[in-house]
């Protein structure tokens, strides 16, 4: 997707055609991924968001506090969906010949049809409603298939795994709202000539820089872009390679394999990925489905897994056999609703027909719905089970029999068990909160007041803010230990000489500058303790830790 929005916005700001840029955009993600590896890919992650960050802030602050205010835009909007259909089309016509290319619903002029009193300033939108829906389990769908979520959880310790992922998903929201609320409703109270179709293409975004800005706009916008999609696209290449090589290659073709046939395969699966990627989205965009088309459809082709991995990862019962089937028949059936759909709304199926809100609601609740009942009957009634998630452990294999980097502390019961309750309480309450409350707060207000309005704006405002300061101050100030290691090496193969640690200036602070000894020495008045004692403090502790390796 993030191809097809790519590629069309540089054929937009640069003139490049889209095929050569969607060929070309995956070189970047294939490059420094096949030689850097899952390191290189949280590394360039860390970068690419806080620069993607970055240009969000630059652009809330541009339209409502540089050029513009929430007032202001209020006016605009309001002004906007007052016009009459002739006043649109004088609007949008040529200048020259007075010929109007104005067509309902084409372009941000006029009353919103669904809309509470055809108003931009409501959260009662029937579009909103179904867009909403339809986004809640296309999302589901991607967090639970998406192999790059998996691996981000399991390469983190489990306490930084829960908040690190729940703290990412209340910065992550910060872009589509902050960005929506400041260029998504600029563009309409601007009434820029963006039609349906350039929207769906993700061109919002750089027609309001461009506009704003100029040229710079579209730098910042093009800098942003290649950052989502080269963050995006590295994660995905590792998912997609780590499969291939461990669950395909190593499972069923060499199941010796080594770690250095292992990364060999890796990485020829990572250039094969993105050349596939580059080619997919040409074939996509050939043939008419733009990013916001593929987007909605998202839902009905893996909405059907999300209630099957639920169950084999929190219930006991679920079965592995039914799960494989609810998957396959949610995804037929989704299918079959989405097709029968779009041929009884529009009389045939068609590309404009396939991709209405109602024909892609009806196939992602029938993907979601029909496979969590299949899999709920199928385990309770035809195979069910009693899977002791204890014994997970004991079926995974380790490469090499490599436990660099884990700890009895990423193993032990009750500090998963604490993980588990710590984010289970605090994810339940926040989706409550985003998904429930907030939007059933925001009804009984109608049409947004001016005051009401200011409100939602300066809550986009700071939570935009609020999110690109902690998503790039935290890791810095978790990693300051690794960051001190990188710089002291860099500095003493420069230098040759190590940079002095905090508790290091500390302890030479605290010694003697005449001896080098502690200024405060060990009390001469205590007897002294044994040398038989200590023997025997050695051996007991010696003890105590080989008991701990072997419980651990």
């Amino acid at each position: 997707m993030l191809l097809l929005g790519g590629a069309a916005t540089v054929q937009a700001l640069t003139g490049v055609d889209y095929r050569i840029a969607a060929f070309l955009i995956p070189w970047g993600v294939i490059l420094y991924t096949a030689s850097g590896g899952l390191k290189a890919t949280f590394l360039a992650s860390y970068i690419h968001t806080a620069i993607i960050f970055s240009v969000l802030v630059t652009m809330v602050f541009v339209v409502y506090i540089k050029v513009y205010s929430s007032d202001t835009i209020y006016d605009f909007l309001d002004q906007t969906v007052s016009y009459s259909l002739v006043q649109c089309q004088e609007i949008f016509s040529d200048p020259e010949t007075g010929d109007t290319f104005f067509e309902p619903g084409l372009y941000a002029c006029g009353p919103v049809s669904g809309n509470n009193s055809g108003s931009y300033l409501t959260m009662l939108s029937s579009g909103g409603l179904m867009f909403g829906i339809i986004n809640i389990i296309g999302n589901f769908g991607t967090v639970f298939v998406d192999q790059s979520y998996w691996q981000s959880a399991i390469a983190a310790r489990p306490q930084a795994a829960a908040r690190g992922y729940l703290l990412g998903g209340i910065c992550w929201f910060s872009i589509p709202f902050s960005l929506a609320t400041s260029l998504g409703l600029a563009s309409t109270a601007l009434m820029l000539p963006i039609t349906s179709v350039e929207a769906g293409d993700g061109l919002v975004p750089p027609a309001v820089a461009v506009d704003l800005l100029g040229t710079a706009g579209a730098v910042l916008i093009l800098i942003m872009l290649f950052m989502a999609i080269v963050s995006t696209g590295s994660a995905e290449s590792i998912a997609v390679s780590s499969l291939v090589a461990y669950d395909i290659y190593r499972q069923y073709f060499n199941k010796e394999a080594t770690g250095d046939q292992i990364l060999k395969v890796s990485r020829i699966v990572i250039v094969v990925f993105g050349l596939f990627s580059g080619a997919f989205a040409i074939v996509l965009q050939t043939i008419g489905l733009s990013l916001g088309w593929v987007y909605l459809f998202m839902g009905i082709i893996i909405g059907s897994a999300v209630a099957p991995l639920w169950n084999m990862m929190t219930w006991s019962k679920a079965s592995g056999t039914g799960a494989i089937i609810a998957a396959w028949s949610g995804l037929t059936l989704a299918l079959i609703a989405w097709l029968v759909g779009a041929s009884i709304q529009g009389g045939s199926i068609s590309v404009a027909n396939l991709g209405t809100n109602e024909v892609m609601l009806s196939g992602n609740l029938v993907a979601i719905f029909s496979s969590a009942f299949i899999h709920y009957v199928y385990s309770k009634f035809i195979d069910p089970h009693d899977y002791d998630f204890a014994e997970l452990d004991e079926h995974i294999d380790l490469v090499e029999e490599d436990t660099s980097g884990l700890t009895a502390a990423e193993k032990d019961p009750v500090e998963l068990e604490a993980a588990y309750i710590w984010i289970t309480r605090r994810g339940y309450v926040l989706s409550f909160l985003l998904i429930i409350l907030w939007p059933l707060l925001s009804v009984p207000a109608g049409v947004f007041s001016r005051g009401y309005f200011a409100f939602w704006v300066l809550i986009a405002i700071a939570w935009g803010f609020g999110a690109a300061l902690a998503i790039t101050i935290i890791p810095l100030v978790e990693s300051k230990d690794e960051i001190y290691g990188i710089l002291n090496g860099i500095w003493t193969k420069v230098t040759g000489k190590e940079i002095e640690s905090a508790e290091e200036i500390a302890k030479h602070e605290f010694e003697d500058e005449s001896d080098g000894t502690p200024l405060k020495e060990v009390d001469e008045e205590a007897p002294a303790v044994p040398e038989t004692a200590i023997s025997v403090s050695k051996a007991v502790a010696v003890e105590v830790e080989d008991e701990e390796e072997i419980h651990a």
